[in-house]
């Protein structure tokens, strides 16, 4: 009898601490952000899209004679420009004169471009010179409140492997509001999930040089 009601004593002290320990729903806190988050398969394509997509700004389209290619990145300031990026499928320069430039059999031009995109080929369905382009203003874009709190070092780390992993990714960089800003070709949502569930959502903010039409 003695022995029960040591035993019963003992788990009674102890019941506090098991409980603790087996389903604590407390908030976690911010550690490091290469080791932090649960593992998340990175993606290794560029995202194709469902639909019919749109240029997000006024892409060059250059051809320097094997074809054209539509630049969604940095662009080289020379003459004529150095750029390169996706095949253009369905392009014809005749269907564009005289709103673009030549130089030998270089030929380019700014375009607002309507089409679909398979995650590697940009297939035209309409084009409209950038000088006869009229675009409708666009609502500002509101960046979400971080989920999570990093130091301008950790975010600067985070926007350097960004750049790295994420398929298509033409730059990152941190702002002074706790975002890592990036462009990529394209996203379907499934970049920006692997972000989230990376670095804490709302952390890196993915935006696509294409989005849907």
């Amino acid at each position: 009898m003695k022995t029960s009601l040591a035993a019963a004593v003992l788990l009674v002290v102890l019941a506090p601490g098991l409980a603790a320990c087996g389903g604590d729903d407390g908030p976690t806190t911010a550690q490091d952000p290469a080791g932090s988050q649960p593992s998340a398969a990175v993606p290794t394509a560029v995202p194709a899209a469902p639909g019919a997509v749109r240029a997000r700004s006024l892409p060059t389209v250059m051809d320097t004679g094997d074809g054209p290619e539509l630049c969604l990145g940095a662009i080289a300031e020379s003459y004529p420009p150095q750029c390169g990026g996706p095949a253009v499928v369905g392009w014809d320069w005749r269907d564009q004169a005289p709103d673009f430039e030549q130089q030998g059999d270089v030929r380019w031009g700014t375009f607002a471009v309507t089409g679909t995109w398979d995650g590697t080929t940009f297939t035209v369905t309409e084009a409209v010179p950038g000088a006869l382009y009229d675009p409708a203003p666009e609502e500002p874009v509101e960046l979400p409140t971080p989920g999570r709190a990093y130091s301008p070092a950790e975010l600067e780390e985070i926007a350097t492997e960004v750049g790295e992993v994420l398929p298509g990714a033409q730059g990152a960089y941190a702002d002074q509001e706790g975002h890592v800003l990036v462009d990529v070709t394209y996203d379907d949502g499934s970049l920006q999930g692997y972000a989230d569930a990376r670095w804490g959502a709302g952390v890196v903010v993915v935006g696509g040089a294409l989005v849907d039409a």
